[in-house]
């Protein structure tokens, strides 16, 4: 299973989402600077690294924006830790206005 099949599955089972997009983004980051191994390196855009995830799910009613990062940080905390060097985070309860 992919890292992003992965994330998927995860954030099903956690907040049954009404509408849920986790998007590979790594191919935006193609060309920067990063730190690995204590060392700097340019990265390729290649793999599963940078993600973009948007959400839509009941789970987030009334709590705080902090608090819907909190949750969605905490669940994936393994990804984040092995290999996901980013994660941006668009969650909304039901009726509340997206921009996507």
């Amino acid at each position: 299973m992919s890292i992003q099949e992965t994330i998927e599955a995860k954030l099903r089972r956690a907040f049954s989402p009404e509408r849920l997009a986790v998007i590979n983004e790594s191919h935006l980051h193609a060309g920067h600077h990063h730190t690995a191994s204590g060392h700097e390196e340019v990265f390729d855009g290649t793999g599963e690294t940078h993600f973009r995830v948007r959400i839509v799910a009941e789970a987030f009613a009334g709590k705080s924006r902090v608090e819907r990062h909190r949750a969605i940080n905490t669940l994936l905390a393994d990804e984040l830790g092995t290999g996901v060097h980013a994660l941006a985070i668009e969650p909304a309860a039901p009726g509340e206005p997206t921009r996507w």
